[in-house]
């Protein structure tokens, strides 16, 4: 008797598990917005409109997606944007390690990373010392010893005196002694432009908008702001391999949700770019602008922004910078 009841009770459980309806996984059912805080042309930009095509192209996601450029206050603009999609499942963020040093100098930056939800970080991005190619400076030392002999008269362009291009250059000047200008731009074709031009002698450039011009002979790479040398310039040294032994501040390209987004949409987000990055057209693309994969979920995510934060804090210190936070 006790068997068959048993029985019965284990049979009616599976049929009501059958019956009942299984919820199906989040995804989005209207166009997405993917904020980044450079204009059109900026790395960013650049990197993010090449991922839509990717996910296009791999069909990842139903919906369209759509950039939305937010530039202004190094990251602080984009913030408040994602702060104020609070909640917002369909929205999301492309961030660069700008994000989290500029609310460390500025108290006027309301919002900081911490503020925002981690999905995933995509890539740790190299940068690269650059000259024009008419440049009688063949080599960082050659620009180094200039620099001491001419005090304060040769140029570097760059972002906000907050960047990873001022912070080199206050560590570099720290170890050696020699003293250059900064000149600072609001955008990374600002800056460029200000090399080929001549009106500046050097700048510190990520390899994807340096490939073409190098490739045009209109620039010539002196050393790589990397622990190793990139595949594309295995004959030019790294900083170290120059001589030159300083901390270099990693660079990442993650993306963010607006706070409180839900936990079943940031999952989505966070498995959509697993699946990119283990495609032919992301490897590819991040073989061809001499990347460095280095993908993690959001819990890493959020541990590795602290760990870049305490880093820039100490190269602050170091330089001379206050720091507010």
């Amino acid at each position: 008797m006790f068997a068959r009841g048993a029985r019965a009770v284990a049979l009616s459980i599976a049929a009501l598990a059958i019956a009942a309806p299984v919820a199906a996984q989040w995804k989005p059912t209207k166009p997405v917005d993917l904020i980044v805080h450079t204009g059109p042309g900026g790395g960013s930009d650049l990197l993010a409109r090449a991922m839509v095509t990717m996910i296009e192209k791999e069909k990842l996601v139903p919906v369209r997606i759509n950039v939305i450029n937010k530039p202004g206050g190094n990251g602080a603009v984009a913030a408040a944007a994602l702060v104020e999609k609070k909640g917002d499942a369909n929205t999301i963020g492309l961030i660069t390690s700008v994000w989290i040093a500029g609310p460390l100098t500025s108290s006027e930056a309301k919002v900081t990373v911490h503020d925002l939800k981690p999905i995933a970080q995509l890539m740790l991005e190299p940068a690269v010392f650059v000259v024009r190619a008419d440049s009688p400076y063949k080599t960082l030392k050659d620009f180094i010893e200039a620099a001491k002999a001419r005090p304060g008269t040769l140029k570097q362009s760059g972002g906000s005196v907050t960047s990873r291009d001022n912070i080199i250059r206050l560590s570099l000047q720290h170890a050696t002694g020699a003293k250059w200008a900064f000149v600072s731009f609001q955008g990374g074709g600002e800056r460029l432009a200000a090399l080929l031009g001549g009106h500046v002698d050097i700048m510190v450039i990520e390899p994807q908008e340096a490939g073409e011009q190098v490739r045009a002979g209109k620039l010539r790479v002196l050393t790589q702001l990397t622990e190793k040398r990139l595949a594309g310039w295995p004959d030019v040294p790294t900083l170290k391999e120059a001589g030159y032994d300083v901390a270099l501040t990693p660079q990442i390209r993650a993306v963010v949700a607006p706070p409180e987004q839900p936990a079943d949409a940031s999952m989505y987000w966070e498995n959509t770019f697993d699946k990119l990055r283990k495609t032919e057209s992301w490897k590819k693309y991040v073989h061809d602008n001499q990347l460095e994969e280095s993908f993690a979920d959001g819990a890493t995510l959020k541990k590795t922004m602290v760990d870049i934060e305490k880093q820039l804090k100490d190269a602050y210190t170091q330089a001379g910078i206050k720091t507010v936070r």
